[in-house]
């Protein structure tokens, strides 16, 4: 061990990144969590400065500057340092000059509450963009749908009698596959054309609507467990789309669980609790909603886990991949936002909706 690494070992025992420079930059020693914050071993970091290791580093060479000026001081800010060839670092950091100025050490905190921001807004983005492709190719593809089902129809009528039978059979073919494709067009279309009615909502009604519905399709097998906070108060909300909302994620997860609910020990969770403090959409609320829908079943594959809020993407055999885009729908019109971890026995759908 070197004299550096031996005189700052004891930095290792801190969950925060590290770096000591001396006051020209030049980084001494890096903790055990910085080499892992900024994906680089101590001996090619001591090859390195501070002002060489980022792309964009006037604003902590600034700060560096500033602690110098003053070693008496602490100096804070919140920085998006880039790397070449890698992800940005959202950091809180925190420079600091002493041993009269002969060093600096600075302190990165990764800030996860601005990367939750931005994969927000990244997701919201992302969901407005297949929201407008998926409503303009549903109005391009009615239109054709109506002629061809209406070009059939006219053929049946001029079928000849000898072979009506046979060749109806194949018009008819025609007929439902266009009513197929439009009721499928009008489900991607239907969020859009229903009004928003807005009212008082009770979330706790809308969660036993939604137990009783699936519980009357899932008798046997299936638990469903109630774990509500009573103090939650009534906000303003269209009650029908939040239990439309629900009931779509529940009855997903009841599907999901048929092996589960075969044993015997199938269980959905419905959890309620008060989030204080919460950024959705870049605006901050004092209070907030915070749902969770937790089933016990074999998660969500990886394959599709980060795109199952797209239109059309489903886990299920015979899925129509609709039920959680329109949840999606529905809860961004309430101003919220809809996340979900995933794992085998535990899949987590967490819903946070501003409260007054």
């Amino acid at each position: 061990m070197s004299q550096d690494s031996a005189a700052y070992a004891g930095l290792d025992m801190l969950a925060a990144g590290v770096l000591v420079a001396d006051a020209q930059g030049g980084i001494r020693y890096a903790n055990a969590a910085a080499e892992h914050l900024l994906d680089t071993s101590l001996k090619a970091l001591s090859r390195q400065s501070l002002t060489t290791l980022f792309a964009n580093p006037a604003e902590l060479s600034a700060l560096c500057a500033q602690a110098l000026a003053t070693p008496t001081a602490d100096f804070r800010q919140d920085l998006v340092l880039e790397r070449a060839g890698r992800d940005p670092l959202h950091v809180h950091a925190t420079v600091s000059a002493p041993q009269g100025g002969e060093e600096l050490v600075v302190e990165l905190r990764e800030n996860v509450q601005q990367l939750k921001l931005d994969r927000e807004e990244r997701l919201l983005d992302q969901s407005q963009a297949n929201k407008e492709l998926i409503r303009n190719l549903a109005h391009e593809i009615k239109n054709p749908l109506g002629g061809i089902r209406g070009a059939a129809q006219l053929l049946e009528l001029e079928l000849p009698p000898l072979h009506l039978a046979q060749l109806r059979e194949y018009t008819q073919v025609i007929i439902k596959e266009a009513d197929r494709l439009q009721t499928l067009v009008d489900r991607l279309l239907a969020p859009h054309r229903r009004p928003h009615i807005v009212g008082d909502v009770n979330i706790h009604e809308v969660l036993e609507r939604v137990r009783s519905l699936i519980l009357a399709e899932f008798p046997q097998g299936l638990t469903i467990r109630r774990d509500y906070d009573a103090s939650l108060p009534e906000f303003r909300g269209d009650k029908e789309q939040l239990i439309q909302t629900v009931l779509n994620i529940a009855h997903n997860a009841a599907q999901a669980l048929s092996a589960r609910i075969a044993q015997g020990d199938a269980e959905i969770v419905l959890r309620t609790r008060v989030a204080r403090q919460v950024t959705l959409a870049k605006v901050r609320y004092g209070l907030a909603l915070d749902l969770h829908i937790i089933d016990n079943g074999p998660g969500i594959s990886p394959q599709i886990r980060d795109h199952i809020f797209y239109p059309l993407v489903s886990g299920r055999d015979g899925g129509s991949g609709l039920g959680l885009t329109l949840a999606q729908t529905f809860v961004h019109q309430h101003q919220g936002v809809i996340e979900c971890e995933s794992r085998p026995g535990c899949t987590d759908f967490r819903i946070l909706l501003p409260l007054p």
